[in-house]
């Protein structure tokens, strides 16, 4: 299929990334107390099934694979599609998906290893690893300019807490509309990855070389909020992967693959995806005017290329397999198959709400909730979305385990990403009702 240029009035860098905030999984599934004998009705899931089949043969996108289990349980798969559109192949458990935003709660974890292993902790500042982090000023006018006459000194030390949970008070190029977007692009402070083709309104700069020149990049600029004081999506996590290189002595893909990747069996999770499995990869799509258009495709996808340096932020590929083995191993606490791949205080700690004391959360996507180590905490939930339309999240008292998979951006064209929590929460209450 010949690709087709957005018209820049009706998708922007901005609206096409802003959606791999919009989880609603501000689910508190506690508060539906199913017993074991709802639990063994597992594989009747008609709302998510209609769902899926709806999105798919309407033509809104090409695939949609829903993932639903309890405990260590396998889960029930609801596939339909192709991995494009008009394609022949099916898509499936093992097809590959662009997770972008769903990378962070994978390396908010990652750092609560380290946690758990006495190299850092989560009120500790983060310029004992990115000196630099010392030395950052402030905008006093929010998305200001970036010169000497608005920028005011730190009031308190970014720590590790503030990396986790959005309230450092970084910049993200796909946030900010102020001078320091111009500043990101011209440095390559760019995480993430979206398309060889030129799309109006989005950035064309070439990402720097590695994750030591990211995080010194963004130390040299100016943070948007004094530390600590509002939450605002940013490239927190992605500076986060940096601390875990520094305290841990790898590099950070090193350590997400032999401290996380290994020990949950994910053998299907990337950076930088292996050509030779691209006949497993999803096309991806843009929504403009109610067309679908390819903007990364499965067979020359941009995610074949070098990266430049390991986004903890947006950076992965993954298959819906192994986004459940993480999930697996999140409801496990920490376990997994009878294998430990950390501790139980360290997921507990990580799933819970770890939003500094007095940080703002009105107005933002998290107005009201909590958020924990790279995810949304919310009633016992977990979990966070990606900005092309995958959502997944855990229930950490009653075990559950959910995730969607589809390839559209923005993710707000269409409305699963927000509504699949609540969606899977009608099915729970048949499930509730068939056992009463």
């Amino acid at each position: 299929m010949a690709f087709r240029s957005f018209d820049s009035n009706q998708i922007s860098r901005r609206s096409l990334l802003r959606g791999s905030a919009l989880l609603g999984a501000g689910v508190a599934l506690s508060g539906l107390p199913l017993g074991r004998a709802a639990m063994a009705h597992v594989g009747h899931w008609p709302n998510v099934a209609a769902t899926v089949e709806d999105y798919v043969s309407s033509g809104k996108v090409a695939n949609m694979v829903a993932t639903l289990g309890w405990e260590q349980k396998h889960p029930d798969i609801i596939a339909r599609g192709t991995l494009a559109l008009g394609g022949a192949t099916e898509a499936g458990f093992d097809s590959l998906y662009r997770i972008y935003s769903m990378t962070k709660p994978i390396t908010g974890m990652a750092a609560m290893m380290l946690v758990e292993d006495g190299k850092l902790t989560l009120d500790q500042p983060v310029a004992d690893f990115i000196p630099g982090f010392a030395n950052m000023m402030v905008q006093k006018e929010y998305d200001g300019s970036i010169g000497p006459e608005n920028l005011e000194p730190l009031a308190r030390p970014v720590t590790v807490r503030m990396l986790m949970t959005h309230t450092a008070g970084l910049g993200y190029g796909i946030i900010q509309k102020g001078p320091i977007v111009k500043a990101m692009g011209d440095k390559g402070l760019v995480p993430g990855q979206i398309s060889r083709f030129p799309i109006p309104g989005l950035s064309r700069a070439k990402p720097t070389d590695s994750l030591e020149k990211f995080a010194d990049g963004i130390a040299s600029l100016p943070l948007v909020h004094q530390p600590g004081t509002r939450w605002s999506y940013s490239v927190g996590l992605d500076i986060l992967g940096r601390v875990i290189e520094v305290a841990s002595g790898m590099s950070f893909e090193s350590f997400l693959e032999t401290r996380l990747f290994k020990p949950c069996g994910m053998d299907s999770t990337w950076f930088q995806v292996p050509k030779a499995v691209s006949a497993r990869m999803t096309t991806n799509y843009g929504v403009a005017n109610g067309m679908s258009l390819p903007i990364d495709l499965g067979a020359n996808s941009i995610f074949y290329d070098n990266p430049g340096f390991a986004s903890g932020g947006a950076g992965l590929v993954s298959s819906p397999r192994d986004y459940d083995q993480f999930q697996r191993m999140l409801v496990g606490r920490g376990m997994l198959d009878g294998t430990r791949v950390m501790s139980e205080a360290a997921v507990l700690e990580g799933t819970s709400n770890l939003l500094p004391e007095g940080a703002d959360t009105a107005g933002t996507w998290v107005a009201g909730q909590g958020f924990g180590a790279g995810g949304r905490s919310s009633g016992g939930a977990f979990g966070w979305g990606g900005a092309a339309g995958t959502t997944g999240f855990v229930d950490m008292e009653s075990r559950l385990r959910a995730a969607n998979f589809t390839q559209y951006m923005p993710s707000d064209a269409y409305s699963i990403q927000r509504e699949f929590p609540d969606i899977v929460m009608k099915d729970l209450a048949l499930l509730k009702a068939a056992a009463s």
